[in-house]
């Protein structure tokens, strides 16, 4: 089955759930964001952020508790959990209070920010067990193989899906299209295998290419504000494949258009997410 380029046309064929047509911020859906890390404080931000500009319409934040007073300045709109932590400054389990969050939520991002340690594959694998909908990243990708889940997108770099198959980059590299199929229909969950051209594929063997975006994506920070989108765009209503299409699109014309203004590299990801609701916007009025 050949892959679908992703273009403007294929998304206005394929378009997102319209807010107009939802009352309120419960409708448009409610995002938890768990991740962050004493070292990696900013992730979880960049995250919720990203989830937010994609239109979602309440937002939770569950980071490691030395952290996450700054982060409740910071970022005013969300509820903030802080989770204990261990000596590494990694959260080290979650709360009461979070596990009734994760069952709340209409789509969990687990991972950004955080290593991968057994506490981090522990709690992933529960979250899995327990949400709705759930978008794994960084250090949370390895709780995939843990079993089958009815609704999961997995944002991996090659290097890390090397790692979770115990293979060279290079291999992945070979044929990125190969090894997303067959990880995606095997583990049933959608896999956004990132790279200059991006390969998405879903459980049932469809997949998608986009090759649109610029150089000055590939920054710190850039993959947490992906992975929000997409948990952002699944809280909507959108499918998970859909949500991983259209957050790959709406990242890579972001990318492009703070080239334009600001240079070919050296654009932060904080700058990214705030091109996307006029991006959305254009692409559904064909402009």
């Amino acid at each position: 089955m050949t892959p679908r380029r992703v273009t403007d046309a294929l998304l206005r064929r394929w378009p997102l759930p319209d807010p107009a047509a939802m009352e309120g911020k419960e409708e448009r859906g409610r995002v938890l964001i768990i991740g962050g890390s004493t070292r990696i404080p900013g992730a979880a931000m960049l995250a919720a952020i990203a989830a937010m500009r994609a239109g979602a319409g309440k937002l939770q934040v569950a980071t490691s508790a030395s952290i996450a007073m700054t982060m409740a300045v910071a970022l005013p709109e969300a509820k903030l959990s802080g989770l204990p932590k261990d000596a590494h400054g990694e959260i080290a389990r979650l709360g009461l209070d979070v596990d009734t969050d994760v069952e709340r939520a209409d789509a969990v991002l687990v991972g950004p920010g955080m290593l991968e340690t057994p506490a981090t594959r522990r709690f992933a694998t529960c979250v899995l067990q327990r949400a709705k909908a759930v978008v794994l990243d960084a250090g949370a990708l390895p709780a995939a193989t843990e079993g089958s889940y009815a609704i999961c997108v997995m944002t991996p770099h090659f290097g890390e899906m090397a790692a979770l198959l115990g293979i060279d980059a290079s291999d992945v590299e070979a044929d990125p299209l190969g090894i997303a199929r067959g990880f995606a229909t095997e583990h049933g969950v959608t896999i956004v295998l990132k790279s200059a051209e991006t390969v998405i594929a879903n459980p049932e063997g469809r997949a998608w290419r986009h090759a649109r975006g610029c150089t000055g994506l590939g920054t710190s920070g850039s993959g947490d504000v992906l992975a929000g989108l997409i948990c952002g765009l699944i809280a909507q209503g959108a499918a998970p494949d859909q949500a991983a299409v259209w957050g790959v699109a709406l990242h890579g014309r972001a990318g492009e258009r703070l080239e334009r203004s600001i240079g070919t590299t050296g654009f932060l990801a904080r700058e990214i997410a705030g091109q996307v609701p006029a991006i959305r916007d254009a692409i559904d009025r064909g402009s």
